[in-house]
């Protein structure tokens, strides 16, 4: 299994906290998660492209990797 890479290539673990770097609209919700938003405790996935993790307002959210930099 490859490593989870975040956008400037650092690899991502289980627990640490990423910074958005983009703007992101929430699929099926009105939310907009704004660049610069920290995200704390993420949770890894069996795609090193996508990162599990909870924003302020969305519960259960998966994240692409390309839109994140480690914290």
């Amino acid at each position: 299994m490859s490593d989870t890479r975040d956008s400037n290539g650092n690899i991502l673990k289980d627990g640490d906290s990423v910074t958005l770097i983009k703007d992101l609209k929430v699929k099926g919700t009105s939310v907009t998660l704004k660049r610069g938003t920290m995200v704390k405790n993420i949770r890894l996935t069996d795609d090193p492209a996508e990162v599990e993790c909870n924003a302020e307002k969305v519960k259960g959210l998966v994240l692409r990797t390309e839109f994140l930099k480690k914290a």
